[in-house]
């Protein structure tokens, strides 16, 4: 997916919203404005925007000095999802249809995005998105890709969003090989975020090496290139990996919430629809 005018002013709210949680010092604020501003006019549009996001995070760092800015961010957000586990399992287990009542309650944890200036609910949320029609919907393929792997690598996205995560790999039922990022950016998940929220009890842990909000081939580390060249088949969550992995030649299937606009006309779909979308099936 490539760059839209759209992006530019939101990467310029995203600098700012995140240099003032790394920082009270109006003058490094001001200076993060000032120099993400400057670099924006040099953003090739035909990059994806999570590539253009991890060069806007790393000058965050770099002028602020904060690495991860979003750390007790992610802490709470873990604790509030792990505070309502119990009633995730619940719906589940009560389901007809336990994997995708599963499916579901994963692209509900999608909502836990603090890179988006949008308010998010998760009780309220989770009633919304259970009951919710899909505007792309290809669970017959998903579900006919399911049987025929051997194995599963499924791809975080945020932290929180990765006890939802959770549920969704056990309804898999299937050796799960889970996915983070490789250094704290936004509030996606991280080794420490992933262990946290003991997906470790469940599925392999291993780090794409991305530094961007996203996954992005050529950013990631040879170990994750591989496996995912050969992967069975492959989860992607949210709408970061999606920027990224849109144009790949390989079979995926994205699970995430259209939560701005320029991702649902690209999915072309309304904003907030929830996707299963299969490419490449």
């Amino acid at each position: 997916m490539k760059t839209y005018l759209d992006c530019l002013p939101c990467m310029m709210n995203q600098a700012l919203r995140t240099a003032r949680i790394a920082t009270n010092d109006y003058v490094k604020i001001k200076l993060v404005l000032d120099e993400v501003g400057a670099m924006i006019k040099d953003i090739p549009m035909h990059n994806t925007p999570v590539q253009s996001g991890s060069i806007v995070y790393r000058k965050i760092r770099e002028l602020t000095g904060v690495v991860d800015p979003y750390k007790d961010i992610k802490r709470n957000s873990i604790r509030e999802a792990l505070a309502l586990y119990p009633t995730l399992i619940e719906y589940m287990n009560d389901s007809d249809n336990k994997l995708l009542t599963a499916i579901r309650i994963a692209i509900t944890g999608n909502v836990i995005d603090f890179g988006m200036n949008k308010y998010f609910d998760l009780e309220e949320d989770l009633k919304t998105i259970l009951n919710q029609d899909f505007a792309i919907f290809d669970f017959k393929e998903f579900v006919n890709k399911l049987k025929k792997a051997k194995s599963v690598l499924y791809i975080g996205d945020n932290a929180g969003e990765s006890v939802f995560d959770k549920i969704l790999i056990q309804a898999i039922e299937k050796p799960v090989t889970y996915i983070v990022r490789g250094i704290p950016i936004i509030n996606d998940v991280t080794m420490e975020d992933a262990i946290e929220s003991s997906i470790g009890e469940i599925a392999e842990l291993i780090s794409s090496g991305s530094r961007a909000p996203g996954t992005i081939l050529d950013f990631c580390n040879e170990d994750f290139v591989r496996r995912f060249n050969e992967a069975d088949m492959i989860i992607s969550k949210g709408q970061g990996n999606y920027e990224g992995l849109s144009n790949v030649s390989r079979s995926v299937f994205f699970l995430l919430k259209a939560k701005c606009k320029i991702i649902a006309n690209d999915l072309g779909v309304k904003e907030n629809d929830i996707i299963l979308k299969g490419i490449n099936q």
